[in-house]
């Protein structure tokens, strides 16, 4: 099991995300966490899971130096939407707009996760489409003013309200959607681990 191969090593989480967390005690693994301020910014010509990848290699190289028994796991998630990513929108207006501009449609939500010890780095991405029903004006404008859509790419949780009665469709994983592709980050630490 995972644990036990990764008993002799140290998981370092940096992620503020309580989604992600949670996924990391789901799979009864043991981590701390650390945090690091960094500009989410990337090149203008970086496409899809080359954003996403780009931005959790980035939060990964702000972490200078490791211990040789250290792995770091960072990760991004964007929604990908008309060839363009939607990241977390700053505004309440700009949420409304984005959850507007999803209804009625399919988009992709892509997540990588970038795994990094002291002597290499492994960037791993999962995608999975969503459908989104035609919404009406009432849903968006009551799901943005009653949760808090502010901390999501696309500014909406699958696993919240809107996802209940508003996706008609998934192709692909679940939790990645909520943030985590939780079967590859599995199978990615158990292949750092193995001896």
């Amino acid at each position: 099991m995972l644990q036990q191969l990764l008993k002799n090593h140290k998981l370092i989480l940096a992620s503020g995300s309580p989604r992600r967390q949670h996924f990391f005690k789901d799979l009864g693994l043991e981590f701390t966490i650390q945090l690091k301020e960094i500009e989410e910014v990337y090149p203008d010509h970086l496409m899809a899971e080359e954003i996403s990848d780009y931005l959790a290699e980035l939060k990964a190289n702000a972490f200078s130096e490791l211990n040789p028994n250290e792995i770091l796991v960072t990760s991004d998630t964007i929604v990908w939407h008309n060839n363009k990513a939607l990241g977390k929108p700053k505004t309440k207006e700009e949420a409304k707009h984005m959850i507007a501009s999803l209804s009625n449609n399919t988009h992709e939500v892509i997540t990588s996760v970038c795994f990094k010890t002291n002597t290499s780095i492994i960037t791993i991405n999962q995608k999975t489409k969503v459908t989104f029903k035609a919404l009406s004006n009432e849903e968006i404008n009551y799901y943005v003013d009653t949760f808090s859509p502010m901390d999501k790419a696309g500014a909406y949780g699958i696993q919240e309200w809107i996802g209940h009665i508003g996706i008609t469709h998934i192709e692909g994983s679940y939790f990645n959607v909520m943030g985590l592709p939780t079967h590859l980050v599995y199978e990615t630490l158990t292949t750092i681990a193995k001896p």
